[in-house]
């Protein structure tokens, strides 16, 4: 059993940056690949980025690379989400997930266990 408590979200400015954080319990933390989805308003979940969990690959949505970076610390059970140049579509409602997979992947049927998840408004 793995639980995730997501935090780090806001409000900011176009072109501002955030960083979102996942808290990690369980014991199965560091053989995960981790991954981040969002959901805006009216629009299904998307995969925003993945992580192996080694953290030696990752993977993002087209329209964030570049921009957004993830990362995590194994000896913390932590996974974050760097996001910068933030942008008004940016906004959306952030989730943590951890996959049964070791390896990364965009399809959420892969991952087992959700966050709360943790708010992102980007204003113009």
């Amino acid at each position: 059993q793995v639980q995730l408590v997501e935090s780090g979200g806001g409000l900011v400015q176009a072109g501002g940056s955030l960083r979102v954080s996942c808290a990690a319990s369980g014991r199965t933390f560091s053989s995960s690949a981790m991954g981040w989805f969002r959901q805006a308003p009216g629009k299904e979940r998307e995969f925003v980025a993945s992580i192996s969990w080694n953290g030696r690959n990752t993977d993002y949505k087209d329209s964030v690379k570049g921009r957004f970076t993830i990362s995590r610390d194994n000896a913390k059970n932590t996974v974050f989400l760097q996001m910068n140049t933030l942008k008004p579509e940016d906004t959306a409602v952030y989730y943590c997930a951890a996959s049964r997979l070791n390896s990364i992947s965009g399809y959420p049927d892969d991952y087992h266990y959700w966050g709360q998840g943790t708010q992102v408004t980007v204003s113009s």
